[in-house]
């Protein structure tokens, strides 16, 4: 470490106003780019499914693209954790961003060339826009102390909201403007993801300095320092395996059951007679739902607890299994309901349980764990992504969607034996 370094995090231990400045801020950058960053997320998701229908000529495989991008966001969670870890936050978040929309870009291309192949390569590389757009929100808990945490994962997660929202709404947009420039329609709002990455990605790379992850380190450092001298002893790490463990499985049942129903309702809505705007409109709800309830969730897993969030995240996904699978197709007011429900569920899940990883990781080793969290994550996403068209396919959308709600009750066994061991 540098002396300019050193001299640098010094000044953060010695000020504990400079430091609540610099978290401010990093806050403010994290949202900043997280709003480009929904926008790149939603756009894909909302579409995905549907150019693989439209490239396949079938439903079976319908729910790949989501399967790829997310099997993708799982190779990405890891690298960019593992350069956040040794080089900072700025760099592996920034890195994870571009190469996002590098993917997207050759999203559009394979739709040009009508080359499945190279769709398929591309949202595997897409996928790492996903993930760093998720990972973001281990950003702002760097230099948050134990009761803000929860509170500063919801403000960056809130700030995806406005970009989540307007990504869908501007599917048939994009989509006049891909036809325009002589691009399949449906390649429309893979262009908006590109652009909205990359810019993601910039904002990062230019304005998150100093690094919080880095000063987090020092500070760590000189509180162990300190510790030694007085031989004071440190129980900070008793029960971070059960935090782990318990926080990994409330995100990844949370991610099953929300990508599996959210990659379906298009392609079920599509079947049903309803238009891509109406596709635009439900998917922007759910997207919407998912992030914007994030300020009062932060708030209420900060004061009434991890585990208690984690019990409601199970029982709202179940209402939103329920109301999908036995809502009549053509409803549209039934349909924002469910997933409105579905994103709220996922939304108290990776709340909650990103807060029980925060707390049980140190700052020497935080981001490395985090990445290999989202690690399972995403690929509890691939899974139920691959497996939703399967369902569908052979069964129904209604039967997949009560399945999802009937999984997301084992959240609460699990939240359970964690308070009794």
């Amino acid at each position: 470490m540098s002396g300019k370094v050193e001299d640098t995090i010094e000044s953060y231990i010695e000020s504990p106003e400079k430091l609540k400045s610099l978290y401010r801020r990093v806050l403010i950058v994290v949202s900043l780019s997280q709003i480009f960053g929904g926008a790149g997320l939603a756009a894909g998701i909302t579409v995905g499914a549907l150019l693989a229908q439209q490239m396949l000529g079938t439903d079976v495989y319908a729910g790949v693209p989501s399967a790829l991008f997310t099997l993708g966001s799982a190779g990405a969670a890891f690298i960019v954790g593992k350069l956040s870890q040794r080089y900072g936050r700025r760099t592996g978040l920034s890195t994870g961003f571009i190469v996002g929309g590098l993917g997207a870009i050759g999203v559009v291309m394979a739709a040009i060339f009508n080359s499945v192949s190279m769709l398929f390569i591309s949202l595997l590389i897409y996928g790492a826009g996903t993930a760093t757009n998720l990972q973001a929100r281990y950003a702002g808990t760097d230099l948050a102390n134990d009761k803000q945490r929860a509170t500063a994962i919801s403000t960056t997660m809130l700030m995806t909201t406005f970009g989540a929202v307007l990504g869908p709404n501007l599917v048939e947009l994009m989509g006049k403007v891909a036809l325009s420039i002589s691009i399949p329609a449906l390649a429309g709002p893979f262009l908006l993801s590109a652009a909205a990455f990359i810019v993601a990605g910039l904002v990062l790379f230019v304005m998150l300095r100093p690094d919080p992850l880095e000063i987090a380190k020092g500070i760590e450092a000189h509180k162990q320092k300190f510790a030694q001298e007085h031989q004071v002893q440190s129980t900070h790490s008793i029960g971070n395996k059960r935090g782990l463990a318990v926080g990994a499985t409330v995100m990844v049942l949370t991610q099953i059951v929300m990508v599996a129903i959210m990659t379906m309702t298009p392609v079920h809505m599509k079947h049903h007679g309803h238009g891509l705007s109406e596709v635009g409109i439900v998917i922007g709800f759910h997207v919407g739902a998912m992030y914007l309830p994030s300020l009062v969730t932060g708030i209420l897993v900060d004061k009434v607890g991890r585990t208690a969030m984690s019990i409601a995240a199970g029982v709202t996904l179940l209402l939103a299994g329920l109301l999908a699978a036995f809502a009549p197709s053509d409803s549209m007011v039934l349909l924002i309901v469910a997933l409105s429900l579905l994103g709220l569920g996922w939304n108290f899940g990776l709340i909650s349980g990103t807060a029980q990883i925060v707390d049980a990781t140190e700052p020497s080793t935080r981001a490395k764990t985090q990445g290999k969290m989202d690690v399972f994550v995403a690929l509890a996403g691939a899974s139920g992504g691959a497996l939703s068209g399967m369902v569908v396919a052979n069964s129904s959308y209604a039967a997949l969607s009560l399945a999802g709600g009937l999984l997301s009750l084992l959240l609460i066994p699990v939240v359970i034996w964690s308070r009794r061991v």
